[in-house]
């Protein structure tokens, strides 16, 4: 969505994403509560505490892809409608390979599957490839017109966000074949 409000710079739908951040925020930590109650009044033992600690790290990893996606969003507001060459095949890609191995990391950490979780971080190298190509483009757009190096340098911090995304679900995975 983050990235959508960026291609068509809908400053609405920035605004409220970047608004959402605080219901992920909230969530994150009920999360985190009922986790902590429950290893404080259960005293889950293995397995059942290897689940519990991967579920607080999965916790905190999702909580700071909401942060990456608001970051996209205020890039979006800041650019208002500002020209700015934007790497767009390269965002999209990044934005649909990340989103496709969060899917799937979820899935697999639901099913616990640990042949998927493997899998999955393999997918990264590709948004790191992505990344690398849009780097290149945007250093080189900045030095073409270096009038417009502002603008464009918002879009370094939306690549940013989208290669550590992928990481992120790499986390996630780990976390899986951890449980």
């Amino acid at each position: 969505s983050a990235v959508d409000s960026l291609k068509t710079r809908d400053a609405a739908a920035a605004k409220e994403i970047f608004q959402q951040d605080q219901v992920i925020n909230e969530k994150r930590f009920a999360i985190e509560n009922a986790i902590l109650t429950l290893m404080a009044t259960q005293q889950p033992m293995a397995r059942n505490l290897r689940m519990l600690a991967a579920m607080l790290e999965v916790n905190t990893e999702l909580e700071r892809m909401g942060d990456y996606g608001k970051g996209i969003a205020k890039v979006t507001m800041r650019l208002g409608n500002a020209e700015a060459n934007m790497p767009t095949f390269e965002i999209t890609k990044m934005t649909e390979i990340a989103v496709s191995m969060l899917h799937r990391a979820l899935t697999a950490f639901i099913d616990e599957n640990t042949s998927l979780a493997v899998a999955i971080p393999k997918e990264d190298d590709l948004v790191d490839e992505l990344f690398n190509t849009a780097y290149k483009k945007i250093v080189n757009d900045m030095i073409s017109h270096p009038e417009t190096i502002d603008q464009v340098n918002l879009m370094m911090w939306v690549i940013h966000n989208l290669e550590r995304m992928a990481d992120r679900v790499t986390n996630i995975c780990e976390r899986t074949v951890f449980i």
